[in-house]
């Protein structure tokens, strides 16, 4: 098999040039890989679209770069003896950039907006919530269905985030009011989106940009060449590809981590016309294309070696990795023997990749090693915001994908597998999944807990409803005047501390 790098020419590509408003050393100038979705936390589902939330909207708890929960909204909290009733204290100190008061209500308001709107994405993360109460202005009550060791990590995200409750029956997305340390001014769709300083934020004092300007650059070649020129403060996300030349740039600095999340191929199983062809119907045929791809081949040629190839969606060193599925390795004569199983000598399927330099190489790749199995892909190419818009109308056969990962197992899974599963965009459905990973909601244990991971694995293994690749390693990099970044495995960029030397 050949494999090959694409080449790009920086040359043929013009920089893109950041507006007025954005070149006053009081505005800090953040590139973006991708267009976050809409600004609605409650609606929202990229990546993206959590590093402008961490500007824009306050959330009840947050973690620690040790992953630990700490404080924010919410500034402390307890769990009754049966597990069923979880009180948190609130600030009494925090606004809505509309001016109204932050308190019990609010929260209140918000928590029910999120598990209760038709096409909201936190309906799962919050589904053990019986009702939720607020019997002074700085208490909030959250009754529970059954016990849920993941709830506490989902207020640390868009689950927990705050919006001015004046402005739940409206547009959100369109203009959204948070109470963060920034408030919204524009968004220019695929171009960026930019914050104001709210002064009257409880933590002001911590954030010195009047200004921030989040810029969606897809290309990662050009998203460099704005920061080596001074256009971008910094960058997340920066290519493999790029890292050795970043590091030996005097002009920038580039830090790391690796992510809680995981990379692969989403399958549809299930969901609409584009199910029914071989690769959703039968997961022989999945199974052949998992073991046509040779994962640390991959790594090696899009990403310099730098990501951790598996098979798994919990991240390398994770408590809940099953021993029991290490990464195999390629195995064409397998992969072949499967289809010829399944009535199958060759099969053409399509695969949604997003409209960057690194996803239309890893594409290229993925597609040369599955055609020696007899796999023919056909790439199919657009931006991301786009590409989770059909994903979640049944409009793909199968999408390069990922998820940033989070700090309790349930969150790198539950949705994505489980029947009523939000983000489970394939309509995968098992019912012995469902009932494996629902009781592991329920556990504190972690041994406990582990085992309903394992056995749901078992099953998950051999359907494989998503095809695992690589977790990825989150590289940053920003100007070498930039000081005060503090990194954290969620792949966040949190603005307290942020400045310029």
């Amino acid at each position: 098999m050949k494999l090959f790098k694409v080449a790009f020419s920086a040359a043929a590509l013009a920089l893109a040039t950041l507006p007025a408003l954005a070149q006053a050393p009081s505005a800090l100038r953040i590139g973006l890989q991708e267009d976050p979705d809409m600004l609605d936390p409650h609606k929202a589902r990229t990546f993206v679209g959590r590093i402008v939330f961490m500007g824009l909207c306050d959330r009840l708890l947050d973690i620690a770069p040790d992953l630990k929960l700490v404080p924010r909204l919410a500034t402390e909290w307890s769990f009754s003896q049966d597990g069923l009733t979880l009180t948190m204290k609130l600030r009494s100190d925090a606004k809505f950039h509309d001016g109204e008061a932050f308190n019990a209500e609010a929260a209140k308001a918000n928590l029910e907006r999120a598990r209760t709107l038709p096409d909201s994405l936190r309906k799962s993360e919050l589904a053990s919530v019986e009702n939720v109460s607020a019997p002074d202005a700085t208490t909030l009550v959250l009754k529970l269905k059954r016990p849920d060791a993941t709830l506490l990590a989902q207020l640390t995200d868009r689950a927990g985030m705050m919006l001015s409750p004046k402005t739940l029956a409206g547009d959100v997305a369109a203009k959204p009011v948070c109470s963060g340390p920034y408030k919204f001014v524009e968004r220019v769709q695929n171009d960026r989106i930019v914050l104001e300083k709210f002064k009257e934020h409880w933590e002001a004092d911590k954030y010195s940009f009047e200004r921030v300007v989040y810029r969606s650059i897809p290309d990662t070649t050009v998203r460099l060449a704005n920061l080596r020129s001074g256009e971008l403060d910094m960058l997340e996300r920066l290519a493999p590809t790029d890292v050795k030349s970043a590091q030996g740039d005097k002009s920038l600095k580039v830090a790391s981590t690796a992510n809680l999340g995981y990379q692969g191929i989403t399958i549809n199983t299930n969901n609409g016309e584009a199910a029914n062809q071989p690769m959703g119907r039968d997961k022989r045929v999945r199974q052949a294309l998992s073991l046509a791809i040779d994962r640390k081949v991959l790594s090696q040629v899009v990403f310099e070696g730098l990501y951790e190839p598996m098979i798994q969606p919990f991240n390398p060193g994770n408590f809940y990795l099953s021993a029991d599925f290490p990464v195999p390795a390629r195995d064409i004569a397998k992969a072949k023997a499967l289809l010829k199983e399944a009535g199958q000598s060759k099969v053409s399927v399509e695969l949604f990749v997003t409209n960057n330099p690194v996803d239309a190489q890893l594409g290229q790749v993925i597609q040369a090693m599955a055609q020696e199995a007899g796999i023919d892909i056909q790439i199919r190419s657009t931006e991301f915001a786009s590409q989770l818009r059909d994903q979640q109308q049944g409009k793909f056969q199968m999408s390069r994908i990922g998820w940033s990962g989070r700090i309790d197992p349930d969150g790198n899974i539950h949705q994505f597998v489980t029947s009523k599963g939000n983000q489970n965009d394939g309509r995968y459905s098992n019912a012995e999944v469902d009932k494996l990973l629902d009781e592991a909601r329920t556990i504190y244990e972690p041994t406990e807990r582990k085992k309903r991971y394992d056995a749901a694995q078992n099953i998950l293994q051999d359907e494989l409803p998503i095809v695992y690749l690589y977790n990825q390693t989150v590289f940053f990099a920003l100007r070498s005047n930039m000081e005060g970044f503090v990194i954290n495995p969620d792949g966040m960029i949190r603005l307290a501390g942020l400045k310029r030397s």
